[in-house]
């Protein structure tokens, strides 16, 4: 084959293009009507009532964590098995990243994990919907108003998905999504904020725009000029030219989901009766919008999965692997002392192991024998059978 097949691709068609062009042709191409327009869209289709859109996903994550108060001395739990985002937006704002195990099956925080690391420094949870499956809100939910803790959903792979006919978006304090590409929609970069919380909204408002206050008292008693800058704040905003394409891209968001949840289904009945490969699952009461579809490579091939990862490659398929443990990273074991505790190859060792050291048993063997297959919408079907026929050639 001689075509590259990417693992995720954006989907842009001439609307989109028309979208973005009406707004190069506009007075506005940053902080103009479209942005606004876009962020009431969101918010509207995660029934939500506030949302601020941003530059990035990171950006988000790091907005979302100074709204929420967090600062040096606290703690903020956060599971290992997650784009390194996610902790370094702790780390950005001079806290903790304190880590956690992952549930073997859905790959998401695991909440009794997460309870034993509580204690009087923790401020927060960070979860993260892994692969777009969210994680269990419900338990989150109680062990917040136990500890008296903040929720921050790291939705960045979940936009569509929804949780006991709940959308995500709407459940935690704060939910921070990206738009990256490869994800539900696209800006090109970007992110977003949603939250029920006003006082919240209000500081990310405000942060994201270097701090600056404006008032229309203010400006009555100086001048219109006039602002005023009680904290510290970031240029973290989302141009029009971006919002132009996420507003086009999200009127077709019901049609991406449906052709993601097709390819995570066809990969799923092609290799259900494939002894020792371990797919993504769908709990009942979840919905998923599938932004990667990770399987796990469990069973005694005489490939490796490094060998299996280099023949798809040589055969034209941009495999991927999500995610490297953030626990394994120079700049954690370094800064915290984090270890890769487990060394044995059987997961019932390597369990047991774990839990002993307080460890990481779940996320490391998902590590060790973790593929993502190409997903995304645009996926041609002679593609998709041809990437499913050259994994299982990989595993003869």
């Amino acid at each position: 084959m001689s075509k590259i097949i990417s693992y995720g691709h954006q989907s842009i068609d001439s609307k989109d293009i028309d979208a973005v062009e009406k707004v190069l042709r506009s007075d506005w191409i940053t902080q103009g009507p479209a942005v606004e327009k876009f962020e009431k869209s969101l918010a509207s289709f995660v029934n939500t009532k506030y949302c601020a859109s941003v530059s990035s996903g990171t950006a988000a994550l790091h907005l979302a964590c100074l709204a929420a108060g967090i600062g040096p001395g606290d703690e903020v739990i956060v599971p290992t098995l997650s784009f390194v985002a996610t902790a370094n937006c702790v780390l950005y704002c001079g806290a903790k990243p304190v880590l956690v195990d992952v549930y073997e099956n859905t790959l998401t925080i695991n909440v009794e994990e997460a309870e034993k690391k509580i204690n009087k420094k923790t401020k927060a949870i960070i979860a993260v919907d892994f692969a777009g499956h969210p994680a269990d809100w419900n338990k989150l939910k109680k062990l917040a108003k136990i500890y008296n803790l903040i929720l921050i959903d790291d939705a960045s792979h979940a936009l569509g998905s929804s949780y006991r006919s709940k959308p995500i978006g709407s459940i935690a304090d704060l939910t921070t999504f990206s738009f990256h590409p490869v994800k539900t929609i696209t800006t090109g970069e970007g992110g977003a904020i949603t939250t029920n919380n006003k006082k919240l909204h209000e500081r990310i408002s405000r942060l994201r725009h270097h701090g600056i206050i404006k008032s229309e008292k203010s400006s009555q008693q100086y001048g219109e000029w006039y602002y005023q800058i009680d904290e510290l704040g970031y240029n973290f905003r989302l141009t029009d030219i971006q919002a132009a394409l996420g507003l086009s891209q999200l009127k077709k968001i019901g049609g991406f989901i449906k052709q993601r949840r097709a390819l995570w289904q066809k990969y799923s009945s092609a290799f259900k009766n494939t002894t020792g490969l371990e797919l993504p699952i769908e709990q009942k009461g979840y919905y998923c919008a599938w932004h990667i579809y990770p399987i796990r490579i469990e069973g005694n091939y005489k490939r490796s999965r490094k060998q299996v990862f280099d023949f798809l490659k040589k055969a034209g398929i941009n495999v991927q692997v999500h995610y490297i443990p953030i626990h394994l990273f120079n700049l954690y074991k370094n800064k915290f002392g984090y270890k890769q505790s487990l060394r044995s190859s059987s997961f019932d060792e390597l369990r047991t192991a774990g839990l002993k050291t307080g460890g990481f048993p779940v996320a490391e063997t998902y590590y060790k024998n973790a593929l993502t297959l190409p997903l995304f919408v645009g996926l041609k079907g002679k593609d998709q059978d041809y990437i499913i026929r050259k994994v299982k050639e990989a595993l003869i």
